[in-house]
């Protein structure tokens, strides 16, 4: 009878996704300080990964991570973003440290997991930005499509899934009107 070691099989994702790091600095362009961290495709790597990086609530102010599927770079300008947006958490300076923590595993863990059921194949990545003024984590889809409610239910679904109060707003941006303007002052598609 052969003896199998079930230690030796891993569990395969439905994506292989790409972590980035962003350390912004003032001495370089935008695209210099984005650094590509590594990809993973199976549950077990991406433990690995995110056991082995700083949490989010210890990266200082300028810092980025991003998680996108391979191929897509996290930028407007990206192929896969170009006609897309991003649904954005505003998240306090003041929120506690493992509430940051925590709101961005659950959104890294429902990408990769596949859990956001019919609005899939839309998901692009996600962000997290820590920034003096406010931190701020963002889904990244496809398109802006709100056919048949969809864009709305992929807001609702996120909402849900990071476990925010019901009265915090999020608002979905589009990355064209972001890259005409300042992103701060681009117009808001779509809030809940």
């Amino acid at each position: 009878m052969e003896v199998v070691n079930y230690w030796d099989y891993k569990h395969p994702l439905e994506h292989t996704w790409t972590l980035w790091y962003l350390d912004s600095t003032r001495t370089k362009n935008w695209e210099e300080c984005l650094m590509e961290v590594g990809s993973f495709s199976t549950i077990e790597d991406f433990w690995c990964f995110f056991n082995h990086i700083k949490p989010v609530s210890h990266l200082k102010v300028g810092c980025d991570y991003s998680l996108f599927k391979r191929g897509i770079r996290p930028m407007w300008e990206d192929e896969a973003n170009k006609e897309g947006g991003r649904w954005m958490i505003n998240v306090d300076r003041k929120t506690t440290t493992p509430t940051l923590d925590k709101y961005w595993l659950e959104l890294v863990m429902c990408m990769i997991g596949e859990c956001f059921t019919d609005h899939n194949d839309n998901v692009n990545g996600a962000t997290v930005n820590i920034r003096g003024k406010g931190n701020r984590i963002s889904l990244w889809t496809r398109n802006t499509s709100n056919e048949n409610g969809g864009m709305i239910k992929l807001g609702l679904k996120l909402k849900n899934v990071i476990g925010l109060p019901p009265t915090q707003v999020i608002t979905f941006q589009t990355h064209q009107d972001c890259a005409k303007i300042n992103p701060s002052q681009a117009k808001v598609t779509y809030y809940i």
